[in-house]
């Protein structure tokens, strides 16, 4: 034991490379976990692995010298197919959580649900994704952008039907509404009830494919519904509705992110001792022989 330690010390250049890959593969690895390009990359290191190995072990010395070209160029392949997550990830070292204070959690569930009761009542057909992880650029590309702060009057307005817009669905990120009128998928999953119109089919379906909360209210009934992993409950009044929306609005409890917690700390503290020396010389610049007026 003693020796490890021993070469630790020694080696400690190359025993913090390893640490530092380590934990950068780590958290790749976490980035990619539960989202649509997970099956990518697994199939993407799956065939890279089955190829080199065979080339090893046939000896394909033509196979080879391809390879060793072409793993320069793959750098590059990556950052295309994989560039929404690669954009998440940047995103996270910079950006708080979507949900920064359980006050602004609070607010939007409020909105939400006075929206939901206002659009039964009237009897206007609603469906609001609220994004999580996963998140929608494509879909909201195929809506019109708002990017403004959710509000009872907004979502309602969207929603009237005498609006360009009703008929989509809206996105919300955060407390702010991405985009309205997005063309969300419909589901494919059979027996379902023939009294469920395409905005349930559509939620269903938002939500076999993503880990977002859909809400839907349907124009026939004034029926108040939510969409989650692939299931629909309905029924919901606004007591229901709050209370379910404060429970899977929470945030989950941050396992797998402290390579990005550390990274953050290390930024603050740098700026912080930055901050604090550029107030020091300022400081220092004052000239010593300034009377004071009142004197």
């Amino acid at each position: 034991m003693q020796r490890v330690i021993e070469l630790l010390i020694t080696q400690w250049r190359a025993t913090f490379e390893i640490l530092l890959l380590a934990a950068i593969i780590y958290y790749f690895l976490l980035l990619f976990r539960g989202t649509r390009g997970a099956a990518v990359f697994t199939g993407f290191v799956i065939a890279l692995l089955v190829v080199t190995g065979l080339t090893r072990i046939f000896e394909l010395d033509v196979m080879n010298w391809i390879l060793s070209r072409v793993l320069a160029f793959l750098a590059i392949g990556v950052l295309i197919i994989f560039q929404p997550e690669l954009r998440r990830a940047l995103a996270q070292l910079g950006s708080q959580p979507l949900f920064s204070s359980s006050q602004q959690r609070g607010e939007l569930i409020s909105v939400l649900v006075e929206t939901a009761r206002a659009l039964s009542q009237k009897h206007f057909g609603g469906l609001i994704a609220i994004e999580r992880e996963i998140g929608f650029r494509g879909l909201t590309e195929t809506g019109v952008a708002i990017d403004a702060k959710a509000s009872t009057e907004l979502l309602t307005t969207i929603f009237h039907t005498n609006t360009p817009l009703h008929d989509g669905g809206v996105v919300l990120r955060g407390d702010r509404v991405v985009a309205a009128g997005c063309v969300f998928p419909l589901t494919q999953q059979g027996g379902l009830s023939t009294q469920l119109g395409m905005r349930h089919r559509a939620a269903i379906g938002l939500s076999e494919e993503t880990d977002a909360i859909i809400l839907v209210v349907s124009e026939e009934t004034g029926q108040i519904g939510v969409a989650r992993r692939g299931h629909l409950l309905q029924d919901f009044d606004a007591n229901t509705l709050r209370t379910f929306l404060a429970n899977t609005l929470a945030p989950p409890a941050r396992t797998g992110n402290w390579f990005v917690d550390r990274v953050r700390k290390l930024v603050a503290m740098l700026m912080t001792a930055r901050s604090g020396s550029t107030a020091v010389q300022s400081a220092e610049s004052v000239p010593h022989d300034h009377k004071d007026t009142n004197g």
